[in-house]
């Protein structure tokens, strides 16, 4: 086995080298963070699911007012009130996405930053319209982070059964053929069994595309799905009157002679507890950490750590950063976009007020926009399946440009003064930094120049 390096695990299994902080020591430092206090949640905190949803209820509110009192002034009022709720949300948005960076920045668990993004992209979601299309932060700042150290069937019951999920799959619209609101409908309008929720649960959440299941499991995970709703007053609900009657039959299971939650909690469990989820999700954990192609052994341990351990993810962790694949000195993944503006900002040591008095056309301009540019659009996955973990996906002509305009523009408006190029390289990229990097540093004709090329250098790019 390879000697642990903390200048790789940093790069490797965090968001790399800072001037603050001191790189882990080894891996059991590194699973210690994650049980340990959540100072980056308290320090930088982001809107709770739960206080999201008033903004929900005044949207809702003024709408029924609108509703009922149209052509009035009335009205008006309230369509100019549901305007402002919807800019505020909007606007929380992208203080979110500054709270987000600087965790990253100044946290000294990175490894838990590292595993709440995972977890986030792998139960992608957010909301389709109005205010809740502003929920994803809050979303995974209550349905995910509480839940990556501990049994991912706890993870995907809560990740699966949240109002962002119901309403990302259109889940909340579902309705069992035979169920008592499809009978009222009448032959004339016909339910809509709406497949979304239980296609991706089995697909990406679970077994994986490959898995061993067939058309008729999604079907009748479907129905046993019908019923999983939302209010904005009071979160997840269960509508019975939505809900299939009698039992489905899931990969040869027999679930819920009585339509309930807790036949939909029990198929989770199962599904968590399938050999095909054990393998997918071993197979994700490699690919992201360490390498596109990954050791087949590595995949064979995380497996095996996660069957023994009965789906607890603590294990599966442990199993990452104790494997020699783990190490290998060379950085290979390619950063996603958020993640190398992540790592600069931690190199840069940007300070924690930064974007204390940031407006929305600032963070817009400066951070959102060039996201966008460079591939990786804010909260807006084109898919379910969340962000490629293909490198030739990110490594594009405009993808490049876009990094390289703002490394070399951005840095220079966030710190001042920067710091020396020559000093910066070694700081950011340690032992990684080469005679070429460090050349370049010392020749570039400015300083923001010189800086930009320290973060657009191949080992800077890569983890």
């Amino acid at each position: 086995m390879r000697d642990f390096d903390p200048e790789l695990a940093e790069i490797r299994f965090g968001y790399g080298l800072s001037p603050l902080y001191d790189a882990p020591t080894g891996a059991d430092q590194i699973l210690a963070g994650m049980a340990g206090p959540d100072t980056v949640q308290t320090a930088f905190p982001i809107e709770s699911f739960a206080k999201f949803r008033a903004r929900m209820v005044e949207a809702q509110k003024q709408r029924e007012i609108r509703r009922k009192n149209r052509g009035t002034e009335l009205a008006a009022a309230a369509r100019k009130q549901r305007n402002v709720i919807n800019r505020e949300a909007r606007m929380a948005m992208f203080v979110w996405l500054g709270q987000t960076m600087l965790r990253r920045a100044h946290t000294q668990t990175a490894f838990r930053e590292r595993v709440v993004s995972f977890w986030a992209d792998h139960f992608t979601a957010h909301g389709k319209r109005g205010v809740i299309r502003r929920g994803t932060s809050p979303y995974v700042e209550d349905a995910i982070r509480p839940f990556v150290a501990g049994r991912f069937e706890d993870l995907l019951q809560s990740a699966v059964m949240h109002p962002l999920m119901l309403d990302y799959l259109d889940q909340t619209t579902s309705m069992g053929p035979n169920s008592f609101r499809a009978e009222k409908r009448g032959p004339n309008k016909p339910a809509g069994l709406n497949e979304n929720l239980a296609r991706e649960v089995l697909e990406l959440h679970t077994l994986g595309v490959d898995g061993p299941y067939g058309q008729q499991d999604v079907t009748e995970l479907a129905e046993l799905f019908t019923g999983l709703s939302f209010d904005a007053r009071n979160g997840f609900k269960f509508r019975k009157d939505f809900a299939e009657p009698g039992s489905e039959r899931v990969l040869g299971v027999d679930y819920g002679e009585e339509a309930n939650v807790k036949s939909v909690r029990v198929a989770l469990r199962d599904l968590a507890s399938h050999p095909a989820t054990a393998r997918h999700l071993a197979s994700k954990l490699a690919v992201h950490f360490v390498s596109d192609t990954p050791d087949p052994k590595l995949i064979d341990a995380l497996e095996a750590a996660y069957v023994d351990h009965d789906g607890q993810l603590l294990p599966m962790y442990e199993v990452l950063l104790n494997h020699p694949s783990a190490w290998e000195p060379t950085v290979s993944n390619f950063k996603l976009p958020i993640d190398f503006m992540s790592s600069a900002l931690r190199a840069l040591a940007i300070p924690k007020d930064a974007f204390a008095k940031r407006e929305e056309k600032w963070m817009r301009r400066f951070f959102a926009a060039p996201l966008t540019h460079m591939g990786q659009q804010w909260e807006r996955p084109i898919g379910p399946d969340g962000w490629s973990e293909e490198d030739p996906e990110w490594i594009t002509p405009q993808g490049l440009a876009a990094r390289v305009s703002w490394a070399m523009a951005v840095p220079v408006r966030m710190i001042e003064p920067l710091p020396d190029p020559r000093a910066f390289a070694e700081v950011a990229l340690g032992r990684f930094a080469d005679d070429a990097v460090r050349f370049a540093a010392a020749a570039a004709e400015s300083r923001p120049e010189a800086i930009g090329l320290v973060l657009m250098s191949p080992a800077f790019q890569r983890r």
